[in-house]
């Protein structure tokens, strides 16, 4: 906008006043910046709770893939022996025995737990000891049972137990039955312990007691088998 020098005739510009439609103009401008905020904010917060809204009807299947695509389920075939690995007194050693006496393997190899100091004082039954009755009571003859390993406490010594056992037996295929999580973790460590031996393994994928792979979310024990098994393959990965 112009104005004249007062005294002297010349005329300068105001660059600091602004005319009414140029004001109208900024403001319109401001308006519209505050709109399309408005609006990019309400299509954002539409998206995230479109998604996770889709993710809770899609919440069951999701999980069950999940839990899938974890678990190691295998086609197992005749085998030279059955692996009974520690732990999972009330699921594994059922299915050893099952196993056995539909043919799939003369021979069930017991893992030679570690003793706990209630064994020695014999106030609790060894677990390997357990495992047998469990065996015996089931109807695999005594002579069909041998103790691999020496006081072994992981994963990790067992499938070293099966190695050696395997450089002078001659074994080449086995069947480890498990727990569903665990199968992972078993099938991948037993297959790189074993290599070179030209021995071979199958996991067989067993539901616990208190869950399956289509409810493990809902149950206690499925999500803390689920969480210890996942930091257990990764400290299994950069350990050995």
């Amino acid at each position: 906008m112009l104005f004249p020098l007062f005294g002297t005739g010349v005329i300068v510009r105001r660059t600091d006043v602004i005319d009414a439609p140029r004001i109208e103009q900024i403001e319109r401008g401001r308006i519209k910046t505050r709109f399309f905020r408005k609006t990019t904010w309400a299509l954002r917060s539409g998206y995230i709770f479109g998604i996770l809204g889709l993710i809770y009807l899609l919440r069951v299947p999701l999980l069950i893939g999940v839990a899938e695509s974890w678990i190691v389920r295998e086609n197992i075939e005749k085998a030279d022996a059955i692996m009974l690995l520690g732990g999972g007194i009330q699921t594994r050693t059922f299915e050893a025995a099952r196993l056995y006496h539909q043919g799939y393997a003369p021979r069930v190899m017991v893992a030679d737990v570690k003793l706990e100091p209630t064994d020695g004082l014999g106030v609790t039954v060894p677990q390997v000891e357990l495992m047998k009755q469990v065996l015996l009571k089931n109807g695999v003859p005594p002579e069909a049972i041998t103790i691999v390993g020496n006081q072994v406490s992981s994963t990790h010594e067992e499938a070293l137990a099966l190695r050696d056992w395997v450089r002078v037996s001659g074994g080449h295929k086995f069947i480890i039955p498990t727990e569903l999580f665990h199968t992972r973790r078993v099938s991948w460590f037993f297959q790189k312990t074993l290599k070179g031996t030209g021995a071979e393994i199958r996991v067989q994928a067993l539901d616990p007691l208190k869950y399956t792979s289509s409810n493990w979310w809902q149950r206690e024990e499925g999500l803390e088998d689920f969480q210890k098994e996942v930091i257990k393959s990764v400290y299994y990965f950069f350990r050995y």
